[in-house]
């Protein structure tokens, strides 16, 4: 998988998003990093802000097309 139909998920689900990176880490399209900076992540924790991008990305993720997903998501603030 390309990392563009990930990103039009998270665009989709962070449309406030001020930064947001999907890079394909290892070059087979299963091994994902994403950075995320959007306002409305503001005053989540950690664990809240993971769940919001793996709701966003729930159906790749359900087909297996990702295999390992690191994330950087932060708000804005």
């Amino acid at each position: 998988m390309s990392t563009e139909p990930l990103r039009s998920l998270l665009e989709r689900a962070f449309p406030d998003a001020t930064e947001l990176d999907v890079v394909d880490r290892t070059g087979g399209g299963d091994h994902f990093q994403v950075v995320l900076r959007s306002a409305s992540l503001n005053g989540l924790s950690p664990v809240e802000r993971h769940r919001r991008v793996y709701a966003a990305l729930d159906e790749p993720w359900r087909a297996g097309t990702i295999h390992e997903l690191r994330i950087d998501a932060k708000g804005t603030e």
